[in-house]
């Protein structure tokens, strides 16, 4: 596969740039002010994350206090990702897609064995990412939480049932995260094959944190509260 050299959504000095293969774990701190880009490269491919204080890990991403405060189940541009405590740990400030999931969870071999058979057991799962990368930050299974699904499109039906469908999302399309602190950002790289979250072919993304300088700042000052 060729790689799509696309640059951040959001300019400055590039801090970190660093693809993701297809199936891995992946983690940083992005410093306050800093801006996060994922870069869906071959397209509808679902990427989990998990947000955590670095300096306190106990404080982490809530998706009910995130879909409380903004009063919508997706995320996109303004979006204010908030930990339990209703701290703003980061902000989307672009968005090319427009729709990005709260509610579906990681995939994980119960879930897998749950919903497509047995014989999905074996089969690597996102919790199994989390586990690995969040253990080289003194993380464990009781500090695992709710996670958000960039790129993947859970609709909720009339009757309250989740469907989890073809992505919105393109080759190259992106999302640009700001940290309101410093933020320890974990990511798997989606692995599952059962549904078209990942077009059942898992594929490559991009992590890119750029430092902008203060002309491209954007909405709120660093380290501010949305």
């Amino acid at each position: 596969m060729t790689t799509v050299e696309i640059p951040a959504l959001i300019p400055g000095t590039v801090v970190l740039d660093e693809h993701v293969a297809a199936r891995a774990s992946w983690s940083a701190v992005v410093g306050a002010g800093d801006v996060l880009t994922i870069v869906d490269l071959a397209g509808n491919q679902a990427v989990d994350c998990l947000l955590y204080s670095a300096a306190d890990t106990g404080v982490r991403y809530s998706a009910p206090e995130t879909i409380r405060r903004q009063g919508r189940i997706t995320l996109t541009t303004g979006s204010v990702l908030r930990a339990d405590t209703g701290a703003a740990l980061m902000t989307v400030v672009a968005d090319e897609v427009g729709v990005h999931d709260t509610l579906g969870g990681a995939c994980s071999k119960e879930s897998n064995t749950l919903r497509y058979g047995q014989h999905t057991r074996a089969q690597h799962g996102c919790l199994d990412n989390f586990l690995l990368e969040g253990s080289r930050h003194g993380l464990d299974a009781r500090d695992m939480a709710s996670n958000i699904n960039w790129f993947m499109n859970v609709p909720v039906d009339p009757d309250g049932a989740l469907g989890i469908v073809d992505g919105l999302s393109g080759p190259g399309k992106r999302v640009a995260l700001r940290a309101e602190i410093d933020t320890l950002v974990l990511v798997s790289n989606c692995p599952q094959i059962n549904n078209p979250c990942n077009a059942f072919d898992p594929t490559p993304v991009r992590m890119i944190v750029t430092r902008p300088r203060a002309s491209e700042a954007t909405g709120i000052n660093p380290g501010g509260r949305p």
